[in-house]
């Protein structure tokens, strides 16, 4: 059995990295007795796959794990059974079978979407002026890792959207929306977006809010 499990990111989690969610998961499955499959081989490991790697200090409400089990197991009462053996700051929202021949679950991502609130006063005016330049130029060379790359075929969608009442003195009521390339090899990251802006990450508070997988839209 495939299982695919939804979940959102919060809290203190926002600071754990991939691998260590991957390990998280491994834990999580023993506590909730899920029998994983482990591959062949000298160092047997679990198969676990995560759709896409969430960068440090980001918070998620769209998280996506599959994992591959040695039975089929009912749904029903599955999801509380693994809500009370995760941690604080991950909270189950769906689980679900998936397709065990399917491709891998990190191969079929193809975008993701974010909310970027802005957390210091800015010149709204200025702002959508810099983000109606991003979208009108052919080309944004960037350099990531040493390497020359463009980020402007990885933006496919950005805007200044209305954020949600927020308590006073909490932010700048300024939210801006990014749909970004998530492909193996083409990944698009908020933080290089908010460069090109010449927006501070530290200024913002960044969630995925969406993956979008092959065949959706």
């Amino acid at each position: 059995m495939r299982l695919r499990i939804t979940f959102s990111k919060q809290g203190a989690l926002r600071y754990t990295g991939h691998l260590d969610l991957h390990k998280i998961w491994e834990r999580a499955a023993r506590r909730a007795q899920l029998p994983l499959t482990y591959s062949q081989g000298f160092h047997p490991h679990p198969q676990i796959q995560l759709a896409a790697a969430l960068p440090l200090g980001f918070s998620s409400r769209c998280e996506v794990v599959d994992l591959k089990l040695n039975e089929s197991l009912p749904l029903d009462g599955l999801a509380e059974r693994i809500q009370g053996a995760v941690p604080s700051g991950l909270h189950i929202l769906s689980v679900e079978s998936a397709d065990e021949r399917a491709p891998a679950l990190q191969t079929q991502v193809v975008s993701a979407e974010y909310e970027v609130d802005l957390l210091e006063s800015i010149d709204l005016d200025e702002l959508a002026q810099k983000l109606d330049s991003l979208i009108a130029a052919e080309s944004l060379p960037r350099e990531r890792r040493g390497k020359p790359y463009d980020l402007r075929p990885l933006i496919e969608m950005l805007a200044l959207t209305p954020p949600p009442p927020l308590p006073s003195g909490e932010g700048s009521g300024v939210r801006v929306f990014m749909r970004l390339a998530a492909r193996e090899g083409a990944t698009g990251r908020p933080e290089e977006v908010l460069d090109a802006l010449g927006i501070p990450l530290e200024h913002t508070r960044v969630e995925r809010i969406r993956l979008i997988f092959l065949g959706e839209s």
